[in-house]
């Protein structure tokens, strides 16, 4: 079961924020940036905060970069407006996450995608953060993405690296309860020895899980570490989203 540390530093929400907008994709509200007419997609796939991750201002700043770049993005809320509460004492996280599971996530995505290449999108890459690692691994397994990259990533496992079909990057966090370092260097001797998968794993030092996403703009070191994650996941959608 996912540990406290995807639980801390909920989101401040703005709906206002961003350069993008929110339209139905799918059958799924989603924050959408960048041009309709690119051919390149970028799916992100949210932490256990739901809608309120994609009303949270880093959230849409990433997504509005990454746009930038010339992809076409689209942040869903796979959790249909009931995000997680940490308030809520009545439901615990494992409660919660009966009504939220990865499976039904997984599901979900497939008409985003569909959504997406009846657009026009030729090629699709998809980020998944903490919760939304594991639905992203199970994107990976198929053909329905073509590059993935896992950020903090929570429920993914040993089994789950073993499956990928397509180019993948793991960013860790050094600090991480539910993925330690232990646990990230197993996915990189696995994805080693996979010659046709190319892959790229890395353990930033001094962070912990959530670090790409829960920065404060404040702390120049924390949006450093954030950032270099960006670039790093930005460059892995360059080289294999084409």
């Amino acid at each position: 079961m996912s540990g406290p540390q995807c639980c801390e530093n909920p989101p401040s929400l703005n709906p206002n924020s961003g350069a993008g907008h929110v339209e139905q994709l799918g059958g799924l509200s989603c924050y959408i940036a960048g041009s309709p007419q690119a051919k390149l997609a970028i799916l992100m796939v949210s932490d256990i905060y739901g809608k309120a991750r994609y009303e949270a201002p880093n959230l849409r700043k990433l997504a509005d970069k990454v746009a930038a770049a010339g992809f076409y993005v689209a942040a869903p809320d796979f959790f249909y407006g009931d995000p997680y509460v940490p308030d809520k004492i009545d439901r615990p996280l494992p409660v919660w996450l009966k009504d939220h599971g990865m499976d039904k996530g997984f599901e979900n995505t497939k008409p985003v995608i569909e959504a997406l290449k009846s657009k026009g999108v030729s090629a699709i890459g998809a980020a998944g953060f903490c919760w939304g690692a594991k639905v992203v691994v199970e994107l990976a397994k198929s053909d329905y993405i073509q590059a993935a990259v896992l950020l903090h990533p929570s429920f993914v496992s040993v089994d789950d690296i073993k499956g990928v079909k397509v180019p993948i990057a793991v960013l860790g966090a050094e600090i991480d309860q539910r993925s330690p370092p232990e646990l990230i260097k197993q996915f990189e001797e696995i994805l080693t020895s996979k010659p046709g998968v190319d892959s790229f794993v890395k353990i930033f030092p001094g962070v912990s899980h959530g670090w790409t996403l829960r920065y404060n703009l404040e702390d120049a070191g924390a949006v450093k570490c954030a950032e270099e994650a960006h670039q790093d996941m930005l460059g892995w959608f360059f080289k294999y989203v084409k």
